[in-house]
């Protein structure tokens, strides 16, 4: 599970930066780098995104358990 912790984290650091970057100066970069927001790929990438924000969301307590113990 932690490789699959760790893709999450970086599906929702892309995330951030592209919102980010949506806010201070409305540039798209996940559509700037696939080719559109309306490209497939793009929107396999959102799905992602969004995917791995709900994965946080619901599996936030056990993944800090999990830390925890290793430390």
């Amino acid at each position: 599970m932690k490789t699959l912790d760790i893709l999450v984290a970086l599906l929702l650091v892309v995330g951030g930066l592209n919102w980010g970057l949506w806010g201070l100066f409305q540039f798209d970069l996940v559509a700037a780098v696939f080719g559109g927001g309306a490209a497939a790929v793009a929107r396999v990438v959102y799905i992602l995104v969004g995917l791995g924000a709900l994965y946080q969301l619901i599996l936030w307590k056990s993944i800090q358990r999990r830390r925890c113990e290793t430390c």
